[in-house]
């Protein structure tokens, strides 16, 4: 085991470590590892040394750590001390990013137009919403359809930004309240594959002066996996709209996302759908 640095600086990432681990040792009881509970706790969760015993490793190192002290760490004793806090695989991903194992993501590409070919993807993909994001979530670029069913304006340059500001998108999502902790724990994930962009934190600490919500999600730590999302929609003219959406990542254009929302099956999407875009003269009427 390493000793940590004489002078260390921790940084943001071992800010974001620290507390992460906190978090993690917080939520586990003694029984949830079997282990006896050993009386009364002054904090909820697991004591650090029960950690490092779990772990296998040692006391005063895994201290260290938690402290977010600038030591080095290996793939094997990151492994075991996600076994000790049951790290699900996002989490455990989270883990070793933070820990700086995890070899350097690809740049994101440069802020140049969207090409022609792919605004004619998402143009032909209307009347279904779609729209290319950048990996900070900005909008790179929106079709009609996004704009009219999500309720997306000129002044929406982000999509968490807009999730936690954007009234009318808040008023139209219908289970915005279950749908925000997803949303922040998959672009706290994100973040964290590039710790040393200055970007994510300003979005962030904007984010945190205007939002309540937001700034009480923040501090859970939670991450999650990018998903296949359901989002139903209660569109103040077509009706209820659910979609389901799908994320591609555009590899000649490093950091890109490619948004496709498609009509859920079986829940009349489509008609409505169709119905209410040529009611706007965004596609021609059956």
């Amino acid at each position: 085991m390493a000793s940590p640095a004489s002078a260390p600086a921790p940084g943001r990432r071992h800010e974001e470590l620290r507390d992460f681990l906190r978090t993690r040792r917080a939520r586990l009881a003694p029984a949830d590892v079997g282990m006896p509970d050993g009386g009364r706790r002054r904090t909820p969760g697991l004591r650090r040394e029960e950690v490092a015993v779990l772990a296998g490793v040692g006391v005063s190192w895994y201290t260290w750590l938690e402290q977010g002290r600038d030591i080095k760490v290996s793939g094997e004793v990151l492994d075991a001390i996600a076994r000790a806090l049951r790290l699900d695989r996002a989490e455990r991903e989270h883990l070793y990013l933070l820990a700086g194992l995890n070899p350097p993501q690809a740049e994101a590409g440069p802020a140049v137009p969207i090409t022609p070919e792919l605004r004619r993807i998402l143009d032909a993909w209307s009347p279904r919403p779609a729209y290319v994001r950048d990996r900070h979530w900005n909008f790179v670029a929106i079709n009609d359809a996004a704009r009219e069913v999500f309720g997306y304006g000129d002044v929406d340059h982000n999509c968490l930004v807009t999730f936690f500001t954007n009234v009318r998108y808040r008023s139209v999502h219908a289970h915005w309240v279950a749908a925000a902790p997803g949303v922040v724990a998959r672009f706290r994930a994100d973040a964290a594959r590039f710790p040393d962009d200055p970007e994510f934190a300003r979005i962030v600490d904007d984010l945190l002066a205007v939002s309540p919500e937001f700034a009480e999600l923040w501090p859970r730590h939670e991450v999650s996996a990018p998903a296949q999302a359901v989002k139903a929609i209660r569109h103040p003219e077509a009706g209820e709209l659910v979609f389901e959406g799908t994320l591609l990542p555009l590899a000649d254009r490093p950091g890109q996302i490619l948004v496709l929302n498609n009509p859920r099956p079986g829940t009349g999407t489509q008609e409505r759908l169709e119905a209410l875009m040529a009611r706007r003269g965004l596609i021609a009427a059956n």
